[in-house]
């Protein structure tokens, strides 16, 4: 609650990059998602902090839990969606349509479908997709104003707005449920966001976290009951 550090988990073997965490409070353990070398580590959070890790496609990403307590990856190098149990059994492969080049991170919807962002040398979209892989829709900026630049995080509130890290614009934005527009979310914060990457939006407390690459910190939003405010 004082955002003071408590203590660390060691993930032995880890590698450099882990683009991706996920806490799953039913499973009691945490995900975090190796990108050089294949793995996700699974880390026991009921006092042993027990290791334990499974291999999956090349260059895994982004991490979420979905509704069913089962955790989903980004297979960057893949253009794959990949899920499995909590103790690693796959369930699901998707093969992710060719134009989605170099997806990153991922949430599933009620409906079964799932938010993809993606960062290719031609377009940088937030997309829905279906089960097979294939876009549903997607968002396309309107003008240079809203246009994206390497999106990254994201996360979904109540009403099916979909907010999104638009790290190199340094901000964040607010996606309509049905990805045909867009605004901006001011969040005062000293510097303004620099590169925000990852989002974690806590619907319990009201509370989002953004972390930072650019500035290197973690900023709170409290107080937030949907995206559809704009944050002062």
């Amino acid at each position: 609650m004082t955002f003071t550090l408590q203590r660390r988990l060691p993930v032995t073997g880890l590698g450099l990059h882990s683009y991706g965490l996920a806490a799953c409070a039913s499973n009691k353990c945490l995900y975090a998602s190796d990108y050089h070398n294949d793995l996700i580590h699974r880390v026991e959070l009921t006092g042993s902090n027990a290791v334990t890790w499974w291999s999956v496609g090349r260059r895994p990403a982004g991490l979420t839990v979905n509704s069913d307590k089962n955790m989903l990856v980004v297979i960057t190098g893949e253009r794959m969606l990949q899920k499995f149990t909590t103790h690693g059994t796959q369930l699901q492969t998707i093969q992710l349509q060719a134009d989605i080049d170099s997806p990153i991170q991922v949430i599933q919807l009620f409906s079964g479908q799932f938010v993809v962002s993606h960062s290719g040398r031609i377009q940088h979209r937030v997309c829905l997709v279906d089960d097979k892989g294939a876009v549903v829709r997607s968002y396309r900026s309107c003008g240079s104003k809203m246009r994206m630049d390497k999106p990254e995080g994201l996360a979904r509130d109540d009403h099916g707005n979909i907010l999104v890290a638009d790290s190199r614009n340094d901000r964040l934005l607010v996606l309509n449920p049905t990805l045909t527009s867009a605004r901006e979310m001011s969040v005062s914060v000293d510097g303004g966001l620099e590169e925000p990457l990852s989002l974690w939006y806590d619907k319990s407390r009201g509370r989002l976290y953004v972390g930072e690459l650019g500035g290197q910190r973690v900023v709170i939003i409290d107080n937030l009951k949907h995206f559809t405010a704009t944050q002062v």
